[in-house]
């Protein structure tokens, strides 16, 4: 039975506060949205994922979602409801997965449960017991309430989906919150099976902190070390650290040259195993012929974070007896934080000589070596 994925992410997340609604706000490293699709759009029960936003959320929503297959943006409405009736009228698939953003980690184990009982069921839903003592309360504690069989029930959910759209149809109610109090309503049998204390909703601030918790207790710190040397070559000026530098003569290299990027973006690549610089840049490549560095280096940042990693540190050497690093420092640690999408304080650039010694001695070139600190998830 095909299945499409269909998260709804067209909520304005006013609760949790700030001007940016909390699907796009960054959770270990990576749009929250981002998150959930991804742990959907590998599965291979998932045929396909689209995506329901708010209107006005396309430009967030399509740079959060860079590089992922999810079709075209559907437009939601002003209630969760509405955004999943939207969203079902493109669902072309048997069987639909209703997710919300709201929720962005979704084991692999709790799809199988889901999408098993549909051979029987018209729907599956996620639940958990209850632990706590349940009483009713106003402005005091009232009377305890039975806890045996009460549930919570989670998302994502699973239905067929013409069932489940024509439930929508016929439903005449206030909005409901989730898709069993419509497919119920409608006589629809809907499965319940073993949910995941993973698939918590992100609510508030402090859901917000326990998830980047949770988070950083599944990275692994990973050091890489860089390397990269340019010969003297015609005339002045030459890039180092992302920066001109005013000296008589330039640096030879089939692109800008700059020692200090390459040297960090191989330390990079190396922390995160994705290869060298020469294998993404190869200078065989003529459109690297004179390219801005920067480029390279952004590049290196971004595979980081696509991984869901998070730079802590780059430390990089210059070793060259001219020209005098000193008065560029603090520009060159600027310069490479900002394309690194760091603070300054993440940046070190240090400089030191051969005393005369090797070719950076003799003043025939400039000599870099980079060390970089980053954190991936451990999967």
């Amino acid at each position: 039975m095909a299945t499409t994925a269909l998260i709804v992410a067209a909520g304005k997340g006013e609760r949790l506060g700030g001007a940016l609604p909390k699907q796009y706000r960054l959770l270990g490293g990576k749009p929250m949205l981002r998150r959930a699709v991804e742990a959907l759009i590998g599965h291979p029960a998932i045929a396909r994922v689209r995506v329901v936003v708010g209107a006005g959320q396309e430009a967030l929503a399509g740079d959060a979602l860079a590089g992922l297959d999810v079709g075209s943006l559907i437009e939601g409405g002003s209630e969760r409801a509405y955004s999943v009736c939207a969203g079902l009228q493109q669902v072309e698939t048997d069987a639909v997965l209703v997710h919300d953003a709201a929720r962005p980690f979704c084991p692999p184990s709790v799809i199988d449960r889901l999408i098993a009982p549909l051979e029987f069921f018209d729907g599956a839903a996620p639940v958990l017991p209850v632990s706590d003592t349940l009483a009713k309360a106003s402005d005091k504690l009232g009377e305890p309430v039975d806890r045996q069989g009460i549930v919570r029930v989670q998302t994502p959910q699973a239905f067929r989906t013409v069932p489940l759209r024509n439930a929508y149809e016929d439903w005449r109610a206030a909005p409901p919150t989730d898709e069993t109090t419509v497919a119920r309503a409608a006589g629809l049998t809907v499965a319940s099976v073993e949910g995941d204390p993973l698939l918590e909703k992100i609510t508030t601030e402090a859901d917000f902190q326990r998830a980047e918790q949770w988070l950083a207790s599944r990275m692994t710190q990973r050091t890489g070390l860089g390397f990269d040397v340019h010969a003297f070559g015609g005339k002045g000026p030459l890039m180092m650290g992302g920066i001109e530098i005013p000296h008589e003569r330039g640096l030879a290299g089939h692109s800008d040259a700059d020692v200090v990027l390459h040297a960090i973006t191989d330390a990079l690549l190396g922390a995160a195993g994705l290869g060298d610089i020469g294998e993404h840049f190869p200078p065989s490549d003529p459109q690297w012929k004179g390219a801005s560095s920067s480029v390279f280096l952004g590049r290196a940042a971004e595979l980081i974070r696509e991984r869901g990693g998070i730079i802590d540190h780059v430390d990089c050497t210059i070793i060259c007896e001219e020209p005098k690093v000193g008065p560029y420092r603090l520009a060159m640690r600027r310069a490479a934080a900002a394309i690194l999408g760091v603070t300054e304080e993440q940046v070190s650039i240090k400089a030191t000589t051969t005393e005369g010694l090797g070719f950076t001695g003799r003043r025939e070139g400039i000599a870099a070596q980079a060390l970089a600190s980053i954190r991936l998830e451990k999967w």
